[in-house]
């Protein structure tokens, strides 16, 4: 169920990369810098342009996130007026009737993708236009409780609008990632000959601004494991609790049936790892998370 996450701060970076690269070309072919007056930086300036950038990006990502999950993943979207397998129709209409009485009004796309792991996901920029995903190795193995639990918890993220408000932490981040990326680039260049300046506050930025959107996304990280929680009790409201715990249960017998053969996505999947890769795990601890609804 880490999908949702990991497509959108993959875009993120990639978008806020191209961004970054375009821009500073530019100030490098022009000689004209947004935030800089008489060689010194305008921090106003350079905060206003960093929010600019910044929430373009998040917002851009968030526009792409359905696109890309479809493409990155194989999904192939359930159409229910078309023939279906049992096992598909099924699913299609649990997500419905799940999404109705979450309160959607537009029914979110329902699809399957190719993979031996037991894994689903939400996506979508918009309630009007998301998605939820499961994977092959997920119908193959879990009973219809199981399934109707993992179901309504993809439904609780759509209906918690958990991706707007990711978008806007995004954007926040990406704010500062600019913002400081900039300052030490600005720095760095001062510290090599007049006619090398450009070429190393170019480089600089870049990989300032790439290493700034790997540590933001410990943030994004954090606040995605409290949201999982609150997709949980949303899950349990809309399935029952013991739909939602019966799934958790199922989750964390086949966790280790997850798919190895992406070692890229490896941290961001559902694991009960103990280490300081928790920081870049956007799930909680399958333990805790069924510990927290059974108390609930």
């Amino acid at each position: 169920m880490a999908r949702r996450i990991f497509f959108f701060i993959l875009t993120n970076i990639m978008v806020l990369l191209t961004i970054g690269i375009v821009l500073s070309l530019l100030s490098v072919l022009t000689g004209f810098e947004w935030y800089l007056a008489d060689g010194q930086i305008n921090l106003v300036s350079l905060l206003i342009f960093s929010a600019v950038v910044g929430f373009t990006g998040a917002l851009m990502s968030l526009a792409m996130s359905r696109w890309m999950a479809k493409k990155m993943m194989g999904v192939r979207v359930l159409d229910p007026d078309q023939p279906l397998s049992p096992r598909e129709r099924m699913i299609v209409e649990k997500v419905h009737r799940l999404s109705r009485a979450a309160g959607l009004t537009h029914m979110p796309e329902v699809g399957v993708y190719q993979s031996p792991e037991v894994n689903a996901f939400a996506t979508g920029p918009t309630k009007k236009r998301s998605l939820v995903a499961v994977s092959t190795g997920l119908l193959e193995t879990m009973d219809d409780e199981a399934v109707e639990g993992v179901l309504a918890h993809e439904v609780a993220h759509i209906a918690n609008g958990d991706m707007v408000t990711m978008t806007l932490l995004q954007g926040v981040i990406n704010t500062f990632v600019v913002f400081f990326s900039r300052i030490i680039a600005f720095a760095a260049s001062r510290l090599v000959k007049e006619d090398l300046q450009p070429i190393v506050h170019f480089v600089a930025i870049i990989v300032f601004q790439l290493l700034f959107s790997i540590l933001g996304s410990i943030v994004v990280m954090a606040y995605s494991r409290h949201r999982e929680f609150h997709a949980d009790r949303g899950g349990a409201d809309l399935a029952g609790k013991d739909k939602m715990v019966h799934a958790l249960r199922c989750l964390k017998a086949y966790v280790n049936r997850v798919d190895n053969s992406q070692q890229a996505l490896q941290t961001l999947k559902i694991n009960n790892q103990r280490s300081w890769f928790k920081l870049f795990a956007s799930h909680p601890d399958l333990d805790e998370r069924i510990r927290r609804l059974e108390a609930k």
